[in-house]
């Protein structure tokens, strides 16, 4: 998914300068890369059961899926939903690797953790442990006839 994989190398060039670098590439180049790939009909994003920025709010039709993920841990796959008007979605999990426990850990650098606090005072997304579940990928399209 090219979201996934632009997303991925943001956060990898962020990285290289540094954590509070990433946090900066992960808050402007997340919602520039959704929204140039968001062409033909097509929408997508991200989204997570414990925000850290309200933008990111799940769309409706993604809800249900997230709160499965959310309620079964042996349940991760992929899944399609039929939507109306003629569309579809998708949805991914994003399980949290350990390069992620940086911003989303139990415990935070300082300089890491006042970024956060100045950028998104009302986080939710931190407290995660490797393997957990830290959110979703979602697409929504228009389904071919």
């Amino acid at each position: 998914m090219p979201f996934k994989q632009d997303l991925q190398e943001a956060l990898r060039l962020g990285l290289a300068q540094g954590p509070v670098q990433a946090i900066s590439a992960c808050q402007l180049q997340a919602p520039e890369i959704a929204e140039a790939l968001s062409l033909d009909g097509m929408s997508l994003g991200r989204t997570s059961h414990r925000l850290r920025n309200p933008a990111t709010a799940s769309p409706e039709w993604v809800r249900p899926v997230l709160e499965d993920y959310v309620a079964s841990s042996s349940d991760r796959a992929s899944r399609i939903v039929v939507l109306p008007n003629k569309r579809l979605g998708y949805v991914e999990p994003i399980l949290l690797q350990p390069v992620c426990l940086t911003c989303h850990g139990d415990v935070l650098a300082p300089d890491i953790e006042s970024r956060i606090n100045e950028l998104y005072p009302e986080d939710r997304a931190v407290g995660f442990r490797v393997g957990d579940l830290r959110g979703v990928f979602w697409i929504e399209f228009p389904a071919e006839e």
